[in-house]
């Protein structure tokens, strides 16, 4: 008990200044009514559309490529540092570990994560034929 007098006076001052700057914040801080005041903002500008928006999977794909090459970077550095020591099993589990995620690029490769654009090659669907020869 003895020890922990250090800890109980820094988690005192803690909570003494957290409530110390509550309190100026509220005695000191401006208080008015607009008509605009629960309205969310950005920038400073007031929305005129909704928030809610319709975003692509391909956005998605994206992140997963960010995740894959991120965590395989941070995995395969520090496998790399101590290659010494892991030895050909540590060499055989990072081997394992990149075909893991050779797998899921391939995955995202086939399901079009790279096709962003229109491709010649491309077939279409009945919708965009429909729509292009002037049919409903």
């Amino acid at each position: 008990m003895a020890t922990l007098w250090p800890l109980a006076v820094y988690l005192g001052a803690t909570l003494a200044i957290v409530a110390g700057i509550v309190t100026l914040s509220y005695l000191l801080g401006e208080r008015h009514e607009g008509k605009a005041r629960g309205e969310p903002y950005e920038s400073g500008i007031l929305q005129t559309t909704s928030a809610r928006l319709r975003v692509s999977a391909k956005f998605y794909l994206v992140a997963m490529f960010f995740v894959i090459f991120d965590v395989e970077t941070a995995f395969v550095l520090a496998w790399a540092v101590s290659f010494r020591a892991t030895g050909w099993a540590g060499y055989a589990a990072a081997m394992i570990f990149i075909g893991i995620l050779l797998v899921a690029l391939v995955y995202l490769w086939r399901a079009g994560a790279l096709d962003w654009g229109t491709s010649p090659n491309r077939k279409r669907s009945c919708n965009e034929t429909g729509k292009q020869n002037g049919s409903t």
